[in-house]
């Protein structure tokens, strides 16, 4: 059977949706208003180097908009997106900005509770819940409010690994270990919860060896889907003074897509590749300057494996190196596929 070229060479995300849900599938990005333990004092201050005020996220809730309010006009976004994808959609509510199981189980509750009511009914029904977090900050707490919620609907943990490097992560100012991602990332598969691990290639001090090793941490870990983006200096960020007293190199997208090709073939062949590229509006982003959109970078990823040879999971430690990644594998597991769900209390 004849594939697109990317479905030759990658799991990618779109095509895994499609399958799982029947439809077009687009998140809904959402504040909670949470904040981050390296950025509050508890751990540190400033947060992430790289992270700007809006903790990578939309800053909605700042700007005025409450969750319930975000989650509609979110929904009507969706909703309007039904001429040009040619049938119905259905959404995820993506818990983006800061660290979101950094709360207390009151507020964790109240923010689960707002989504609740959008699962699976009306002209856009919410078919899967998506919450972002920092390893160091999943407590059993949160994790069996996820579970119970995943009884409901699909759940998904994005876990901030970022790099495999420790020294790495302390010099950015995450300040939490590979090995607390490994912990977290094991006690999220025994709630039955589908995980996605997030990586950025081009840290300072990472280079070509972190992005493989960082790969290998990924596919190690099992992680069900993963998020890879380049480095971006952004302004109102620590990173951003950085850059301009020339302290830091940004990779040029020659070199990301080598470094990127290095970093598939190293995770697992049926993790799913949730992003491949990173974005932010230009008056945000202060480097790189490229401009490339997202499909040319995936093309380009694509033509550099087939010149390799090789396609993601080539070189993965339990794939069989050298062994072709099949497309037809099955795409649509269930809510946390291959997680054998813990029995309640």
């Amino acid at each position: 059977m004849g594939y697109p070229p990317a479905m030759e060479r990658l799991r990618l995300l779109r095509p895994w949706l499609e399958a799982r849900y029947g439809r077009p599938t687009w998140r809904v990005a959402l504040d909670a208003g949470s904040t981050c333990p390296n950025r509050d004092g508890t751990k540190g201050l400033g947060g992430c180097t790289y992270c700007d005020v809006e903790g990578s996220g939309t800053g909605a809730l700042k700007e005025g908009a409450g969750l319930a309010d975000q989650l509609r006009s979110g929904l009507a976004r969706v909703a309007r997106r039904r001429s040009r994808s040619g049938g119905a959609p259905a959404a995820i509510a993506y818990l983006q900005s800061y660290t979101n199981t950094y709360v207390d189980q009151a507020r964790f509750r109240e923010v689960l509770d707002v989504i609740r009511p959008h699962l699976g009914v009306g002209e856009t029904p919410v078919v899967a819940v998506s919450v972002a977090t920092r390893p160091d900050c999943l407590p059993d707490e949160s994790l069996r409010e996820l579970e119970r919620l995943a009884d409901e609907t699909d759940v998904w943990v994005e876990l901030g690994l970022e790099s495999a490097s420790d020294q790495v992560l302390l010099d950015i100012n995450r300040l939490h270990t590979l090995e607390e991602f490994e912990d977290a990332a094991g006690r999220a598969r025994e709630a039955g919860l589908v995980r996605v691990g997030h990586a950025i290639l081009g840290l300072p001090g990472d280079g070509r060896e972190g992005a493989r090793a960082t790969a290998r941490a990924l596919e190690r870990s099992g992680v069900e889907g993963v998020k890879v983006h380049n480095l971006m200096v952004l302004r109102r960020t620590q990173m951003a003074a950085q850059y301009r007293r020339g302290e830091l190199d940004v990779p040029d997208a020659d070199t990301y897509v080598d470094w990127l090709a290095d970093f598939v073939e190293r995770l697992g062949p049926d993790q799913v590749l949730h992003r491949l590229t990173g974005d932010a509006p230009d008056e945000k982003r202060i480097a790189p300057r490229w401009d490339i959109a997202k499909n040319v970078v995936r093309e380009r990823l694509v033509a550099e494996l087939e010149r390799r040879g090789t396609s993601q999971g080539s070189l993965a430690s339990g794939s069989g190196a050298g062994e072709p990644f099949s497309p037809s594998a099955d795409p649509s597991p269930g809510p946390g596929a291959g997680a054998p769900r813990r029995p309640r209390a």
